[in-house]
């Protein structure tokens, strides 16, 4: 993966109150998500921590902010969790490492689709040393949670993504927001880098929060993203691509 500069905190969102990882954790199990995403740029997170979130907490782990995350994506040499994606087919899935940089823990996550559209997510410890790599018991795991005709033994490490999270708490809102700057990807065909782009993730109950009717009011609305899928098409063109044509005109 290609090194990036040190990290670097937004300055609006690192000035807020802080809160603490187990408390955020706990929040988040208690609160039914709906999610949506926007990618714009930085300054916009900027004047929106200033417009709305003057009353939020950001989660905060020995005076940190922003915390650096590495996802190894896992795909069959065809791509078909990619195709499966692109094409919106109810039964797809996406199998990943995710490594928290700052802390060197490393999971295995696979996520599916249920029978009412919901996204369900799976996860086991992963050997952080071992994170481009599935074996034996990882491989089961992913045939456990997939199924028996999954294609697990076929997958290979397609892409590499890296990022800094910053994440907000509203406790009136209610509302979580994650911030992610300083993307990158990469895969065998090359890199690209979100450049002064930053992904931001609001999850509610269901309504609106204030941070989205912000957003819309400023002319951003929600946009279909998936990192890797994204990532995959912004390096090959010649892959079906259309569901990601507003998000790839901007990332390209």
């Amino acid at each position: 993966m290609t090194a990036l500069a040190a990290p670097r905190q937004l300055t609006s969102l690192a000035g807020l109150e802080p809160i603490g990882l187990a408390e955020v954790t706990l929040l988040a199990d208690l609160q039914t998500r709906v999610d949506r995403k926007y990618l714009v740029g930085a300054d916009v997170v900027d004047r929106l921590a200033v417009a709305v979130l003057g009353g939020a907490e950001v989660l905060t782990i020995e005076g940190r902010t922003a915390f650096t995350y590495e996802s190894v994506y896992f795909d069959t040499p065809d791509l078909q969790a990619y195709r499966d994606a692109a094409h919106q087919r109810r039964r797809r899935f996406k199998v990943r490492t995710r490594t928290y940089v700052d802390s060197g823990q490393c999971v295995l996550e696979v996520k599916t689709r249920s029978g009412r559209g919901e996204t369900v997510k799976e996860r086991t410890e992963h050997d952080v040393d071992a994170r481009s790599a599935l074996d034996g018991a990882a491989r089961r795991f992913a045939g456990m949670v997939l199924g028996a005709d999954a294609p697990v033994e076929d997958l290979v490490p397609t892409l590499t993504t890296r990022y800094r999270r910053t994440t907000v708490v509203d406790r009136v809102a209610p509302m979580r927001m994650t911030v992610d700057a300083d993307l990158v990807c990469e895969s065998p065909a090359g890199v690209v880098a979100l450049d002064g782009l930053v992904v931001v993730e609001t999850k509610s109950a269901g309504r609106p929060t204030p941070a989205d009717r912000w957003l819309w009011a400023a002319g951003h609305r929600p946009v279909s993203i998936s990192k890797y899928c994204v990532g995959l098409a912004a390096l090959d063109p010649a892959l079906p691509a259309n569901r990601w044509t507003r998000t790839l005109a901007r990332v390209r």
